[in-house]
């Protein structure tokens, strides 16, 4: 189909696009890949009156180090991401999922920050960002402030990010060391995952110092399966012990029944992906 018809606005600068949607309000659509926003208009489940383009602003593009933390513009493509050394040695959970993100033409064309910013439950991005402990820079009319992770995502397809605000950018606390691995189970090549698993882990020697594991497509927002991390703590990384730990994966979950499997599929496909990407990323 094609999309309604709508006014168009490329602003080169933040403060230009602000003012856009200052002045458009409910009107008007941000675009940034287009990967997820333009489907929706050719179908017209949406017809904004205008859409503000930010894929001029060089400001929103580019990967730092910035200390104890890489920064990712939020406009940076995954193809960029996915193959930068700094991400590569910082957070190597962001590279393992990103090699799974759809297919190259996507990763091409999309950007970091507008598949954070979309907030499907399925993406690939969430659940890396919040087993990182990533904060993200949104600007607003009154300036920037930060939002961690645990708070970003609010709900299906909704974040912290409000109506007249842009995300700028994500900051990733370094895992320098870390071993890394994202799981992903799908039917057929470069789909949705129906439950994918996003694993750190630090070991010491052969026990596992440190683990964060996040959950995709096991509720209505990305999820922390904490009770995975706790029980890996001070254990030796061997596949009983993962096995027993990884049992706990979907404590706390609210997973969708659809399609592609009910509830209860989906948390048991949780306990036997969590195993694999614990195993993986300690090097077991």
């Amino acid at each position: 189909m094609i999309p309604a018809p709508f006014d168009y606005l490329a602003p080169t600068t933040v403060e230009e696009a602000l003012a856009a949607l200052a002045e458009h309000g409910d009107d008007a659509k941000l675009i940034a890949g287009g990967q997820s926003l333009l489907p929706v208009l050719r179908m017209r489940l949406n017809a904004p009156e205008v859409v503000i383009d930010l894929g001029r602003i060089e400001s929103l593009r580019g990967i730092r180090d910035d200390g104890d933390a890489i920064v990712i513009g939020a406009m940076t493509p995954h193809s960029v991401v996915g193959t930068d050394p700094l991400v590569a040695e910082h957070a190597a959970l962001i590279t393992r999922a990103v090699e799974h993100l759809a297919d190259a033409q996507v990763r091409h064309r999309g950007t970091f920050g507008g598949a954070l910013a979309h907030a499907d439950p399925a993406g690939d991005l969430g659940a890396p960002a919040l087993a990182l402990g990533a904060e993200f820079v949104i600007a607003g009319p009154g300036g920037t402030r930060t939002v961690p992770a645990e708070e970003f995502f609010v709900d299906l397809f909704e974040t912290a990010i409000g109506e007249d605000e842009i995300l700028t950018e994500v900051r990733i606390p370094k895992h320098t060391g870390w071993g890394a691995h994202y799981e992903k189970f799908v039917r057929v090549a470069h789909q949705w995952p129906i439950v994918a698993v996003a694993a750190t882990v630090r070991t010491d020697g052969d026990t596992i110092a440190e683990a964060r594991i996040g959950l995709t497509n096991m509720d209505s927002t990305p999820l922390r399966a904490k009770a995975v991390e706790e029980a890996l703590v001070g254990q030796a990384a061997t596949a009983d012990v993962v096995r027993s730990a990884a049992a706990l994966a979907a404590d706390g979950a609210n997973p969708p029944s659809d399609l592609n499997g009910d509830a209860d599929y989906r948390r048991h496909l949780s306990t036997v992906l969590t195993r694999r990407a614990v195993l993986a990323a300690a090097g077991a």
